[in-house]
């Protein structure tokens, strides 16, 4: 008879890590005994050395994700940073420092992480915490004359009402008053003390311009450098996004990102926001990933909340989210082209495969792209028995479909084919290769460091997706491959998208008939509720958007409305690496690059 083997203790490499840093930081290093909060607390003095035990010693080398709490009542900000492992994978490893509200200073980690350098300049613009030692500390989302940090809990907007929504204005008796009535035309803006338009000088781009050069020697002579802005209004910069570029001839010696000309304070009025009402405000973060945007956020207040999620609603979740990402990447691709001069024509060759996943969506949620689909406990409504509606006569039958027949070809027979066809015509057309090989280099090491996600990190010869590094939903259910590329340029980037909506097929052909074997089984976990009530405590929830990592840290305070709401934006942090990216190439490279890394200003900004 064989012995059973001992059981193996599992070991939590979260607390093996926190256990290793009380050890060795006895007295500045403390446990989060918070009701509902998990990792350490760090003196504010020993803040740089511990996070460098934590990336060199301890493995988590990657930091996902940095941002500001403000703790009114209590008298301080925190810092929050989320900093994972690459080679491990598994959740992040959570610490944080606090400082005094009316001296908020912190040591800046960009030393440690370049990655922190947006996200120190976010929490700088919005929370008001100086970062002591950060290379290029301004305001990034706010123009330099705004009248102090929105996200400061004691900050009022000029058009000012309450609070927390359900504003009693407008609820319940339904003759509402809105604060734009009181306030006269043209004074919904606040100003500094004594600003006067006359004689207002911009700050912002003398700081911009400030050392980036003037003259470069080379070769006995003087040449001189060049300062010139593409955007924001540009065609490849959107029209709300600009890059401020040094120039020696045609050569980008420095190059600035500038931002925040669209910036809308998604996350102040997601803390006014109930719960539920932020659910239709992800949907415009990105208007091409709304599904996968519903889903980051409804895994974020899930972990709170502690609801269990049935099978088909998970299955219906991964449905969702793969074609998405087929989208994403087909319209990526397509406006990368478009970017290189090909114009529409790559872009509206996947029209057709996008239209008929968009009529799914429409079908399923009532809107092709702000679909507001996603519940915390499941999805709003289950599969539609029909696409196209109800047939009342032969002429509506041609443009109405049997919706398990039409997923089952547009999944095994149409995606398919069309990305056969897309591959064939692109990816050795020859203006491609070379307008994209060898251009916009970002090695591995400086991907993970810039903490670049998604394409543009696997591009880089980096396999790490949550999907596999840190799962969630059903995903480990699923045979599928990380999709990774190993040169780190435009090409590479070009190329793995190619690879993950080849991954996404498979996916969705093992999602399909576990689908058809679910029919009629609940869709919603727990009971559905206008307003529902999240226990207090604290929520990083990750996802592996389109894009790379789309996250939402969340403070529950046990009332209605979150006390703190902060979306760890893919598009904006990968941004951090683009100056790294366009070094060394030419002007025209560029709109490649930023191409590349497929930004979407309504999630860089928010």
């Amino acid at each position: 008879m064989t012995e059973t083997p001992p059981a193996v203790e599992k070991v939590d490499p979260i607390a093996e890590a926190i256990d290793a840093l009380l050890e060795k930081y006895p007295g500045a290093v403390s446990h989060d005994n918070r009701q509902g909060y998990e990792g350490v607390v760090v003196e504010a003095s020993k803040l740089v050395e511990v996070a460098t035990t934590i990336r060199d010693e301890l493995g988590f080398d990657y930091l996902a994700n940095a941002c500001a709490v403000d703790y009114l009542d209590d008298g301080y900000f925190e810092m929050v940073y989320n900093a994972a492992s690459i080679q491990a994978g598994g959740p992040p490893l959570s610490f944080k420092a606090r400082t005094a509200r009316d001296e908020a200073e912190l040591p800046s980690l960009v030393g440690v992480w370049p990655g922190a350098d947006f996200q120190e300049r976010e929490a700088w613009d919005l929370m008001g915490i100086r970062f002591q030692g950060h290379p290029n500390l301004r305001r990034i989302l706010m123009w330099e004359g705004f009248e102090g940090h929105p996200l400061r809990k004691d900050w009022k907007e000029p058009f000012y009402e309450e609070e927390a929504k359900p504003f009693s204005s407008r609820w319940p008796d339904g003759h509402q008053i809105r604060s734009e009535q009181k306030n006269p035309y043209g004074m919904n803006v606040q100003y500094p003390p004594g600003f006067a338009f006359e004689a207002y000088e911009s700050e912002a781009d003398p700081a911009t311009y400030a050392g980036m050069g003037v003259t470069v020697q080379q070769e006995g002579l003087k040449t001189g450098r060049m300062i010139v802005n593409m955007g924001p209004h540009h065609p490849s910069t959107h029209g709300v996004f600009r890059m401020v570029l040094t120039l020696d001839g045609e050569t980008i010696v420095e190059l600035q990102p500038v931002m925040g000309y669209l910036h809308r304070n998604h996350e102040k009025i997601g803390e006014r926001n109930t719960y539920l009402q932020n659910m239709p405000y992800t949907d415009r973060l990105d208007y091409i990933t709304s599904m996968a945007n519903n889903l980051a956020y409804a895994i974020a207040v899930e972990k709170l909340m502690g609801v269990e999620v049935p099978e088909r609603a998970e299955l219906i979740r991964v449905l969702m989210a793969e074609l998405t990402r087929f989208v994403n990447h087909t319209w990526a691709i397509g406006f990368l082209l478009n970017d290189l001069g090909a114009f529409y024509t790559p872009a509206l060759y996947v029209m057709n495969e996008r239209e008929l996943i968009l009529d799914f969506f429409e079908a399923t949620a009532g809107s092709r792209m702000m679909c507001n689909y996603m519940r915390f406990g499941g999805v709003f409504a289950d599969l539609p028995e029909r696409i196209g509606g109800v047939v009342h006569d032969d002429h509506e039958r041609m443009r109405s479909y049997e919706t398990m027949a039409f997923l089952e070809e547009l999944i095994f027979e149409r995606m398919p084919r069309f990305l056969d066809q897309f591959t064939d015509l692109l990816v050795q057309n020859e203006i491609v290769l070379t307008r994209t090989q060898g251009v916009g280099i970002l090695p591995p090491d400086k991907a993970i460091a810039y903490s670049a996600a998604g394409p543009v990190l696997r591009a880089s010869g980096v396999p790490y997706d949550l999907r596999r590094a840190d799962p969630y939903s059903i995903y480990n259910e699923f045979d599928f491959d990380v999709a990774v590329r190993y040169n780190g340029d435009v090409y590479d980037r070009f190329l793995v998208r190619f690879d993950e909506m080849r991954e996404s097929i498979r996916i969705l052909q093992q999602v399909y008939p576990r689908l058809v074997a679910t029919e009629g089984q609940p869709i919603f976990g727990g009971k559905r509720a206008y307003q529902v009530r999240v226990p207090p405590g604290e929520s990083y929830g990750r996802h592996e958007n389109p894009k790379g990592e789309l996250s939402f840290y969340v403070v529950s305070n046990g009332t209605p409305n979150p006390w703190r709401y902060h979306i760890r934006s893919t598009s904006f942090i990968n941004l951090t690496g683009l100056s790294e990216m366009c070094r060394g190439h030419k002007v025209a490279d560029v709109v490649a690059i930023l191409g590349s890394i497929d930004i979407i200003l309504g999630e860089v900004d928010r």
